[in-house]
């Protein structure tokens, strides 16, 4: 393997895409690059919508894993004191945006496959770069597996400090309504949706699970938003609130739906159910490996794509968590060729 090669052609990549502006359902650009640098390495791309793929091996007697990291991005926030899209190198730090979630993890992995693709290895291989991650869009990575083969395992690259994060937690947004009966505030009438609410909100901050994870701890939910009433005077009938649910992989999301909704005395409606936690066993070849190279698995509390993934998946990329979606976002270089040489050690030999 040439490590600085890779490396430099990481980097080079990663300012390529810093500089093209790549909003979530806005990826269009970002994605030409990608197909197009794929093609002149002669890895026949594929691409549906802002997806693009290449696959390496097609033997349906072997088991087929999946390198993914998203090439979308948050819009800048407030308080960049640099060009967001200048990808500025001031010593061992790249800025952008992007540049740290998760452009770096895609660059890290584009380069792992291209070196992994001239081996004989014992799986067949696809690298994905999915778009709509950060809005979790039906038209990301949802519709990218609808056309490709199914997957053994993935490694879903996002910023982890390059530690293998084996489980995940799931999200649910849920809309309660409670009902009550209007009335005169002035007279001793009707029924207040307001008082009965927090009553009902007292019963979900009650609610126990049985079941603990062993790596993301109690199931979390947050009432974060509320609204009720029309005017002074009138007792309010309706009060609703949304609900903020994190849930584990003790559970599934139905699992925790049908939970809430038996405690609640009202309407709980769920957006979507479809970002479910996630977990591997940490006894999988992928983990066992990382933990010889003395890399420690950990519970992450943040969502990705794993959450759309049925198949076995680990989170693992350069950077840190907390850069993300903030002022100055960054990655180092030595983070980057690091994470190339760990992604080539864990990936070359490795048997399912």
């Amino acid at each position: 393997m040439s490590l600085e090669k890779s490396y430099s052609d990481a980097i080079s990549l990663l300012q390529t895409l810093i500089s093209t502006p790549s909003f979530s359902r806005e990826e269009q650009h970002t994605a030409d690059i990608l197909y197009t640098r794929l093609s002149e390495l002669g890895l026949n791309p594929q691409r549906n919508q802002n997806n693009v793929w290449a696959q390496y091996g097609n033997d349906p007697a072997l088991p087929t894993v999946l390198l993914n990291s998203h090439h979308d991005t948050v819009k800048p926030v407030a308080g960049w004191k640099k060009d967001p899209f200048n990808p500025l190198v001031e010593g061992d730090v790249l800025y952008g945006l992007g540049s740290n979630d998760a452009g770096a993890s895609l660059v890290c992995l584009f380069e792992t496959f291209v070196q992994l693709s001239a081996l004989n290895l014992p799986y067949n291989l696809v690298f994905l770069a999915s778009a709509e991650e950060e809005i979790s869009g039906k038209n990301g990575v949802e519709e990218a597996l609808k056309h490709l083969p199914a997957f053994n395992f993935a490694v879903v690259g996002e910023p982890t400090e390059m530690q293998p994060a084996v489980a995940e937690k799931g999200l649910m947004v849920l809309d309660v309504t409670i009902h009550g009966k209007s009335g005169h505030a002035a007279r001793n009438e009707g029924i207040n949706a307001i008082y009965k609410s927090i009553e009902e909100i007292q019963k979900l901050r009650n609610i126990q699970f049985d079941r603990k994870s062993d790596w993301l701890g109690d199931i979390k939910i947050s009432v974060t938003q509320i609204e009720a009433g029309t005017q002074h005077n009138v007792v309010p009938d309706k009060c609703s609130w949304v609900v903020d649910v994190r849930t584990t992989d003790a559970y599934s999301n139905k699992e925790v739906l049908e939970r809430i909704k038996s405690v609640i005395d009202g309407d709980v409606v769920a957006r979507s159910v479809r970002l479910n936690p996630s977990g591997i066993d940490v006894e999988h070849p992928f983990v066992v490996r990382a933990k010889l190279l003395g890399l420690k698995p950990y519970g992450s509390p943040t969502l990705s794509d794993q959450a759309l993934m049925n198949f076995p998946t680990v989170k693992m990329g350069p950077g840190k968590s907390e850069r993300s979606h903030t002022a100055d976002e960054f990655i180092l270089l030595s983070e980057i060729k690091s994470a190339i040489e760990i992604y080539f050690k864990l990936l070359k030999d490795l048997t399912l």
